[in-house]
C-alpha cells in the first residue's frame, strides 16, 4: 500500500500495477501479475490523502486493502490470476490471424508501476532481525513503461526494508529519487497510524 500511496503522491492519480507473484506451486510455474490497484486500495490512498478523515478510519482501510492485497496475490499463486490467461489468448488470436478490440485494448494499457519482492526467507537460515549486516540489499529492474517506475523490494527482517526504484531519466514525468522519498514518507505516515 505504500507504493500505491507513493505513486498518487508522484503522480496525482493512481496507476495500473503490476506485481509479480510466484506459480511455483505449478510444474513449470513460474509468474503470475497481481493487480495491486485495485478499488480498495484507492480509498486507502484517498483517505490517507484527506486530512479531515479520521486516523481510526485510515487505519481500517488499511486493513481492508491489504486484505484484498493478500486475497488477490494468493489468487494469483494459485492460477487465479487474469493476466497469463490473457496473454494466452493473445498468442492463441495472433496465431489464429484474429483480431480482438478486446484483448488490444487490454493488453496496450501500460504498467506505469512495475513491483516485485525479492524473497529472503524461504529457508529460515539467517535470522536477519539479530544479524541485520548479512541481509542483501538485492538487485533491481527498470520500469516496463517510459513514463513509469520499477520497483523492486526486500524485507529481509521486521525493522528493514530495501527499496531499488528505476525510472528513465528522459521522461520528464519520472524521477527515481523523488518517488524513493514518497515511499518513505508513505512508509512514515503509514506507521503513524498505529502510533498512539
Amino acid at each position: 500500500m505504500a507504493l500505491q500511496l507513493a505513486y498518487y503522491k508522484d503522480a496525482g492519480r493512481q496507476c495500473l500495477t503490476y506485481e509479480a507473484s510466484m506459480t511455483r506451486l505449478f510444474r513449470d510455474g513460474r509468474t503470475e501479475t497481481v493487480r495491486s490497484a485495485t478499488v480498495e486500495s484507492a480509498a486507502f490512498v484517498r483517505a490517507m490523502r484527506n486530512k479531515d478523515c479520521p486516523k481510526e478510519e485510515k487505519k481500517k482501510l488499511l486493513y481492508k486493502a491489504t486484505d484484498k492485497h493478500q486475497y488477490m496475490y494468493r489468487s494469483a499463486m494459485i492460477g487465479k490470476g487474469i493476466d497469463r490467461h490473457l496473454f494466452c489468448l493473445y498468442v492463441v488470436s495472433r496465431y489464429c490471424n484474429e483480431e480482438s478490440a478486446f484483448l488490444k485494448k487490454v493488453l496496450s494499457e501500460p504498467w506505469r508501476l512495475s513491483t516485485s519482492q525479492t524473497p529472503t526467507q524461504q529457508l529460515g537460515k539467517i535470522d536477519y532481525n539479530n544479524y541485520p549486516k548479512r541481509a542483501t540489499s538485492g538487485g533491481g529492474f527498470g520500469p516496463v513503461a517510459a513514463d513509469g517506475y520499477g520497483v523492486s523490494y526486500i524485507i529481509p527482517g521486521d525493522y528493514e526494508f530495501y527499496f531499488h526504484v528505476s525510472s528513465f531519466k528522459s521522461s520528464p514525468k519520472t524521477d527515481s529519487m523523488r518517488f524513493a522519498n514518497h515511499i518513505a514518507e508513505s512508509l512514515q505516515e503509514m506507521k503513524a497510524l498505529f502510533d498512539d
